[in-house]
């Protein structure tokens, strides 16, 4: 069974898709509104390495509709969604959300973020 992921920032990096996934994912563009993006201090060593940078992406609910986040739906098996739940443990929670399209996936929020 796969599960329909919304990337805004590093999951869709070629080389973070790589260190997690052994490959890279297709994707497709998709955006997310009522929400809008902030920054996230990263302190794992392991995603600063794979990612580049300590600094990441983090999405901020505003529910104002108008406010919308471009990104892209990765499709991932089991054992990647795993992967990403990994990488992302440290600063960020899984939730479930509606993107513009229509499609229901999961997007990594900041564990702080009010919801």
């Amino acid at each position: 069974m796969s599960a329909l992921v919304f990337s805004f920032g590093t999951l869709r990096l070629e080389r973070v898709q790589l260190a997690l996934f052994g490959r890279v994912v297709p994707t497709q563009p998709d955006t997310l509104a009522g929400y809008r993006l902030g920054e996230v201090r990263i302190t794992d060593p392991d995603v600063i390495a794979a990612s580049g940078s300590d600094v990441h992406p983090g999405l901020e609910h505003t529910g104002r509709p108008s406010d919308r986040v471009d990104g892209a739906v990765l499709e991932l098996d089991q054992s990647q969604l795993a992967a990403a739940d990994h990488y992302e443990r440290v600063a960020y929670r899984r939730i479930g959300v509606r993107l513009e399209s229509g499609r229901d996936a999961f997007v990594y929020v900041p564990k702080d973020i009010a919801l």
